[in-house]
């Protein structure tokens, strides 16, 4: 059990970052790739739905290709993840594996984006491109995270986050289990789409990919680090 501890005290923390990547990555995919979520597949359903009943502004192409990427990325991540037996810190490495190929298709979305103007009035084999890559890259995350199964840890969708934030509160005789992870999460996420939002505005897409990636790469920089310390012990 001893030999787990450095690599499970990371995680949450490494996790918070990946949550902050997520609003990175829809706040490129919402406000420059044509009105998709390429990580927030509930709100990316929603689109699509709204795309199908002909709403303007929405592109059945787009939200359908966002869709399936993602879930080809979730195909390899939990071929990965079907490899890791039931203890944790193996399962942690087999997840900073998975994590790894996020880092890989993240830059490779920062490089491709790179002179993009966010032009959607017509698929474009870079806007695809960019909708490929950072729904391969939430995919296989998405994946990992949900192997891991670590509580209001899911780096992407924030529903039941906030309803536990509510429903365990004092006001709803709760005893607010888990509340500064909880709101942790959730501040994460806002930074992230926050700090997207306005780097598309006064920079480029590519720069917000770009810190996507970096972040990411951090992330599992010191998951792996926590890893080997874990086996040094």
């Amino acid at each position: 059990m001893a030999s787990n501890q450095a690599a499970e005290k990371i995680a949450p923390y490494v996790f918070l970052g990946m949550t902050a990547v997520t609003g990175l990555v829809d706040a490129v995919s919402f406000l420059s790739l044509g009105r998709v979520f390429t990580a927030n597949m509930t709100g990316n359903i929603v689109l699509l739905a709204f795309a199908t009943a002909r709403v303007p502004g929405l592109s059945m192409t787009l939200s359908s290709a966002a869709l399936v990427w993602f879930l080809m990325g979730a195909v390899l991540g939990g071929r990965i993840m079907a490899r890791a037996s039931r203890d944790s810190h193996i399962r942690i490495r087999f997840a900073a594996r998975a994590f790894l190929l996020e880092v890989l298709f993240l830059t490779a979305a920062s490089l491709c984006a790179i002179g993009y103007t966010g032009n959607v009035t017509r698929p474009s084999v870079r806007l695809l491109a960019l909708i490929a890559l950072t729904a391969l890259a939430m995919g296989v995350r998405n994946a990992a995270v949900r192997k891991l199964a670590i509580p209001d840890v899911t780096t992407t969708v924030l529903t039941l986050t906030l309803t536990g934030i509510a429903a365990d509160s004092s006001i709803a005789k709760g005893d607010n289990v888990r509340l500064a992870k909880r709101i942790s999460a959730v501040l994460a996420m806002f930074s992230g789409a926050a700090v997207g939002a306005v780097v598309i505005r006064y920079y480029s897409v590519a720069a917000v990919l770009g810190l996507a990636a970096a972040i990411s790469a951090l992330c599992n920089a010191a998951l792996y680090r926590s890893l080997r310390t874990s086996d040094e012990l």
